[in-house]
């Protein structure tokens, strides 16, 4: 089967392993040439490992009653995207409101503040330029279109 057809049919499968529970979404299925499928899973309060662990264990036995693999020869995982991921869906933006995060944009220009709210085409990013006194804060919007990646940050 060709790959974007697997990744097609993946897709498929674990929407509807997971549809019972409204506040989890697929991201985003990755085969590698290997055969090595990742698979990662997110929800709007996060997703916890014990669902990841239980939803990976059902997955992999229907992918092997299935034999869309022959022979086996296929590994699995599970996860939820981890911070090194880009954003790459909406939800996954509504979900980090009020939340810092590093906006690429297409033309390489770097943007980092606070993500105050997304909308259907664009995002509104809080922005402070300078220390103490000296700080200005602005907001920017960001048109969804012109954004190459999304990260979350962690502020400590």
């Amino acid at each position: 089967m060709e790959k974007s057809a697997l990744i097609s049919t993946l897709t498929e499968k674990v929407n509807r392993l997971i549809e019972a529970e409204k506040d989890l979404f697929l991201v985003e299925i990755r085969i590698k040439p290997t055969n090595n499928i990742k698979v990662y899973i997110d929800g709007d309060q996060g997703v916890s490992v014990d669902k990841l662990v239980s939803y990976n264990r059902k997955f992999y036995r229907q992918l092997e009653e299935e034999a869309l693999f022959p022979d086996g020869d296929f590994s699995l995982e599970l996860s939820s995207p981890g911070l090194d991921e880009p954003l790459k869906l909406h939800r996954q933006y509504v979900k980090n409101v009020g939340r810092p995060v590093e906006v690429v944009l297409e033309d390489g220009i770097k943007e980092e503040g606070n993500l105050k709210a997304v909308h259907e085409t664009e995002l509104e990013l809080e922005v402070t330029k300078g220390k103490g006194k000296k700080a200005v804060v602005s907001l920017l919007t960001i048109p969804l279109s012109t954004i190459k990646t999304t990260k979350v940050q962690i502020k400590f």
